[in-house]
Formats: C-alpha cells, structure tokens, sequence
C-alpha cells in the first residue's frame, strides 16, 4: 500500500507545519486517513486544502449541495477515494438513495435543482469557468444565485485540488470507507 514518493507519514515524522492538520484530522476521525499522511508531504497543499474546504463549507449552498459539487468532481476526475468519503457524508445527511445512486455513477439527478447544480459545476469545469449566459440562466432559474456560483468555482478548486492530490499520491481508501467504494 506505500507509495515510492508518497509514503505515509505520521505525526512524529510529518514536516512540523503539516502536524497540527494531521492532528486535527486523526482527532475528528479517530484515525488518520491516507490522504492526509500523503498530503502532508507538502504542508502548503495540506492547509491550502484545509482553507478552501472551511471557506466552501461556509458558503452559501447548503450540505447536499455542496456535496453534489463534491461528488461531481469526485466522478470527474476519478478518485475513488473521495467517492467512497463522501458518500458516507451524503449518508450521513439522510440524502435520497436516489441521490446518492446518481451521483455516484455520474448521471443524472432525479431532483431538477440538484441536477440543474451538478450540470452547472460540469459546465465550470469544461469551459474553465466560461460557462455562457444559457448555463448561468439555467443555474438561477432553479433558484441559485450569483454568489452560488462563485461558490461553486470555489468548492470546484478545493476538490480539485484533493481530487488531483489522492490521485497523484495513490492515497488507498481507508478502512472505515471500503463498504462505499466504487
């Protein structure tokens, strides 16, 4: 399960920045994730990737929708790893199976706001945020705003940035979330 370049580290062998990250994560989780022992092989991405979820878990769109956005990149990019972590957060917000199905095969939502945030986020990603003036219409017919908008362009660099980061280190799904896997 080591990777080569990105080995696990742990809080005693961490660089010092990335230690209190690392303690927070394993405080709230009662275990240390993979992806935060690989990550913290650069404390800037570990905050940087800290920062961004806080800043985009205060935003304006609520739980699921925010995961939608998540969940969205998530299938994108391919990272199994965050399927499976967030699917347990959808879990444990009580969304729709039906939901929760969709966005884990990426297709459709069969709830037309939900759908309508996830085409959105797709739109932000393939056009590098030159989404037009029918997908930004779309958007706020189903009762988003300009702000939500905004706050998609920023849940879609924080995931990103995870996305990528799990991806390049290999970080393995933990134990704790190997009954949602892909």
């Amino acid at each position: 399960m080591s990777h080569p370049y990105f080995p696990d580290l742990t809080i005693e062998t961490a660089p010092e920045e990335a230690r209190p990250h690392m303690r927070a994560m394993r405080d709230r989780l009662g275990y240390l994730p993979h992806a935060v022992a690989r990550m913290a092989h650069s404390p800037g991405l570990l905050d940087g990737f800290g920062i961004m979820t806080r800043l985009f878990d205060a935003s304006a769109l609520a739980p699921i929708e925010r995961e939608v956005v998540v969940m969205t990149i998530a299938t994108r990019n391919d990272c199994e790893l965050c399927v499976a972590m967030h699917t347990t957060i959808l879990r444990r917000l009580r969304a729709d199976a039906d939901v929760v199905a969709a966005l884990r095969a990426a297709s459709p939502i069969p709830v037309e706001r939900l759908e309508a945030l996830r085409r959105f986020t797709l739109a932000v990603v393939t056009t590098a945020g030159g989404v037009s003036d029918d997908e930004l219409t779309a958007f706020t017919e189903h009762g988003f705003t300009a702000r939500d908008a905004l706050d998609v362009v920023l849940g879609v660099g924080a995931y990103t940035l995870s996305t990528f980061a799990n991806r390049l280190t290999r970080a393995p799904i933990d134990p704790p979330l190997r009954p949602f896997a892909p």
